[in-house]
């Protein structure tokens, strides 16, 4: 790789992830009561390609798509090409508690991800997506005869706001045809911010505000695993696995109580914790499993499953991420299915180069609520549109999905989530790394 080609995609990332991270700032990643919880919604993996077959990749291997599940796919690439993969996401989402009913819309940035080799038989890819997201705001009236009537109405609101970020840089290398390895380095960052507010009609009263501000980074290894067996002339196993390591949280928790009345304001409560120091939250770790099994060119299908354990993460006792009694931290696991079909790579007709996908997948979040599991299941759609580029010999594409599904329920005064979300991908693929025959 020349001078000039590594600077030109040094500095292609560092302008990108900036534009990324600015934009999703702007911007709430979800909104969701359950966010309100531990370190918030954990995104949906993946990119807008993984999105749309439920969330799969652990064992997959494409040459024209980027796959952020398992830093050994990295190797599955032209060895002269330099790859970009894109996506946004539209979320949406219908509340029923009860007979309450709310809605709520939200779009923002799901990823960004470069993709390039280094030398023979090795490759790396860098990249940001959000690990997880808070979003949430509700009140409500007190309605106890017994209290309103002794100082008058009284209203109790909630909001919260922040993201958590990973940043990734991801090496592979490929030993023979079949067996390829890939290590990563993962970087957390970001801030979440949870208000509280008690608010006395009667101005004789003074009003209360809690809050706490969190200010979060942390670092983390993933390493992964990929191996493909030929069943004959068509035909191709493919298995998969991940590790990614537990990780310590540092920074600061604000956490304040203030009143603030006509007769006199006063902070009643302030403290500042140092993570790590003064109490110990972690992000748990996660191991994953995929089989593959695929026609090249023709179709793929593919079965995931995956387990973290946040027991003993901490996040259920620390200041600032228990938001009640009835939360406890637990295991998580996912069960995800995943099939792509082409009909004619090469065919005249474009919608015979189509490629269209469909998936499920079944998983539970990494707390209780009240001793109650909170499972999500869901169907996803896609395609990707290719966009052939003119003297290139391969295409570019745009990926659309879209996810159908339901979290939790109405039993219980649970919440029941009922989502219908779009996500929109833009794969860019170029030969960058070919020598110069004239000048």
């Amino acid at each position: 790789m020349s001078r000039r080609i590594l600077h030109k995609a040094v500095v292609s990332a560092v302008l990108a992830v900036c534009a990324a991270i600015s934009a999703h700032g702007q911007a709430a990643g979800t909104y969701t009561p359950y966010s309100i919880y531990g370190v918030g919604d954990l995104s949906q993996p993946g990119t807008a390609y993984n999105k749309s077959m439920g969330g799969v990749g652990v064992a997959l291997r494409n040459t024209s798509f980027i796959n952020v599940m398992n830093p050994a796919s990295v190797t599955a690439r032209d060895s002269l090409s330099f790859m970009t993969d894109f996506s946004v996401y539209g979320d949406n989402k219908l509340f029923k508690q009860e007979k309450v009913k709310s809605v709520s819309n939200t779009f923002n940035i799901n990823d960004l991800a470069m993709s390039f080799p280094l030398w023979r038989h090795t490759a790396m890819m860098v990249g940001i997506m959000p690990y997880s997201d808070t979003g949430f705001g509700y009140s409500f009236d007190y309605t106890d005869p017994d209290l309103i009537g002794h100082t008058g109405n009284i209203t109790y609101s909630a909001s919260g706001s922040g993201s958590i970020y990973r940043g990734f840089a991801a090496f592979g290398v490929s030993l023979g045809r079949r067996l390829s390895l890939g290590a990563q380095w993962n970087f957390y960052f970001g801030s979440i911010e949870k208000t509280y507010y008690t608010t006395f009609n009667d101005a004789s009263y003074n009003s209360i505000k809690n809050g706490t501000t969190a200010r979060l980074t942390g670092h983390s290894a993933r390493f992964g695993v990929q191996y493909e067996q030929p069943l004959g002339p068509k035909l191709t196993l493919g298995l998969g696995a991940t590790y990614n390591t537990s990780t310590n949280l540092r920074g600061t928790m604000e956490s304040s109580r203030f009143s603030a009345g006509s007769a006199a304001s006063d902070t009643l409560y302030y403290k500042l914790d140092n993570l790590g120091k003064d109490s110990v939250v972690k992000l748990a770790s996660e191991m994953a499993f995929g089989i593959n099994l695929k026609n090249p060119g023709k179709w793929m299908a593919e079965m995931d499953y995956s387990r973290s354990d946040w027991k003993g993460s901490g996040i259920d006792a620390a200041r600032g991420f228990t938001a009640s009694k009835v939360f406890s931290a637990t295991v998580t696991d996912a069960y995800r299915l995943g099939f792509e079909i082409i009909p004619n790579a090469n065919g005249i007709r474009y919608m015979s180069t189509v490629a269209y996908r469909v998936g499920a997948y079944h998983k539970n979040d990494y707390f209780l609520l009240d001793g109650k599991k909170v499972a999500s299941t869901g169907i996803t759609l896609g395609v990707t549109l290719p966009v052939y580029i003119q003297y290139r010999g391969r295409s570019n594409g745009i990926t659309l999905g879209v996810d159908l599904g339901q979290r939790g329920s109405v039993s219980g005064s649970m919440i029941r989530e009922r989502y219908v979300n779009f996500s929109i991908g833009v794969n860019l693929y170029d030969i960058w790394f070919r020598k110069v025959q004239y000048q």
